[in-house]
């Protein structure tokens, strides 16, 4: 593998789950890494763990807020050589009962920050100046950005508008060195995947184990992908072999997709 010594990864998301996988990943091939997101304990807990990681409480709904964390990494590790937009959130209801305050609020945190994200840290990205270090933009999306699924409807149109983003942006940027892609997975093991449990659990009775079965019937596999997978996977991506990957959504569920 590729070493990342020099790098600098910017990881929104980045305190728990797969932003923590990320992290861990990138720093351990060599990179440093700025992890944002909005609980500054979590994002700490993280840190603490790496060797070389700097932490800043962001809200990526909001494009000051943005752009003030990706000044705080200039500052911290120099220019922003990858960017791994993977804050996001879902909340679940039939179509009917999603009112217009939940349809913008999943729209915002899971589309509209990976758009404000990227825009922030742009300039860096298609800087002039010789480095050794990927330029990347890799978008943690969902399968939901690939195929429809019942209760979640702002977030399917939310995941298949980050897709959307990916492809138009790796066109857009083609011709530099950044290439653009989204990770598509399947259930991770994370507490967004907690949280949805505790819901089918509230709604319909049934017990946790029911409920994570229920969901694992939709992979192929019959598992749960794990934060790691989807970690190794930006990893491989960040690559000088995978220059020519740009555009793509990668589906990773088991077969499903």
């Amino acid at each position: 593998m590729a070493t990342l010594t020099g790098a600098h990864a910017l990881i929104t998301g980045g305190g728990t789950g797969i932003g923590a996988a990320v992290a861990t990943a990138l720093c351990a091939a060599g990179a440093s890494v700025t992890l944002a997101g909005r609980r500054r304990e979590n994002l700490d807990a993280v840190a603490a763990a790496l060797p070389r990681a700097t932490v800043c409480t962001a809200d990526v709904t909001d494009e000051a807020s943005c752009a003030a964390l990706v000044a705080h990494a200039r500052k911290t590790y120099g220019a922003i050589d990858i960017v791994v937009a993977n804050a996001g959130g879902a909340m679940s209801a039939p179509f009917a009962k999603t009112n217009l305050a939940k349809w913008q609020e999943t729209i915002a945190v899971n589309l509209t920050g990976s758009f404000l994200t990227v825009k922030a840290a742009l300039a860096d990205l298609l800087r002039k100046e010789a480095s050794p270090a990927p330029r990347r933009v890799i978008f943690i999306a969902s399968t939901a950005g690939l195929k429809g699924y019942p209760y979640v409807v702002p977030y399917v149109a939310a995941k298949h508008g980050v897709v959307g983003l990916a492809r138009g942006l790796a066109l857009e940027l083609a011709k530099t060195q950044v290439t653009v892609n989204a990770i598509c997975p399947g259930y991770v093991e994370t507490p967004l995947l907690e949280a949805t449990i505790a819901n089918i659990m509230k709604t319909t009775g049934r017990t946790a184990e029911q409920a994570k079965s229920d969901l694992l019937k939709s992979n192929p596999q019959g598992r749960v992908i794990t934060p790691d997978e989807v970690a190794r996977t930006v990893l491989w991506l960040c690559e000088p072999a995978a220059q020519s990957v740009t555009g793509q959504a990668i589906a990773m569920s088991g077969g499903e997709i």
